[in-house]
């Protein structure tokens, strides 16, 4: 599979590693819409949240677990956050690979 994120998971295409664990890893967004905006993934290749399976609850547990580190690390924790999951294309998704949205840095706007 030749999916970008999987790629900068293993290693193959580089990028500044935030975070990385044997089942996730972090790395800035190349467009970012905030000061702070990091993708973290899971090392799995799943296309988006609509595709998960019941057994990768856990997995799904443990990203939000990383983007709240990763919130305290880059100083966005106290004042808030956002984060985002998109799915499909008319959700917004650019890559097929499921990813968390970390943004902060600024007031974001109201949703709803």
């Amino acid at each position: 599979m030749d999916c970008i994120f999987c790629r900068i998971a293993r290693g193959e295409v580089k990028s500044n590693i935030l975070y990385q664990d044997d089942r996730a890893a972090a790395f800035p967004d190349i467009n970012p819409k905030a000061p702070v905006h990091i993708l973290i993934i899971p090392r799995k290749h799943i296309d988006c949240v609509a595709d998960l399976q019941d057994s990768e609850e856990q997995l799904m547990g443990h990203l939000v677990a990383i983007a709240n580190k990763l919130a305290r690390d880059n100083g966005v924790a106290a004042s808030g956050f956002r984060l985002v999951i998109n799915c499909g294309p008319e959700g917004g998704q650019l890559v097929p690979h499921l990813h968390l949205h970390l943004l902060g840095g600024r007031q974001l706007g109201k949703l709803g």
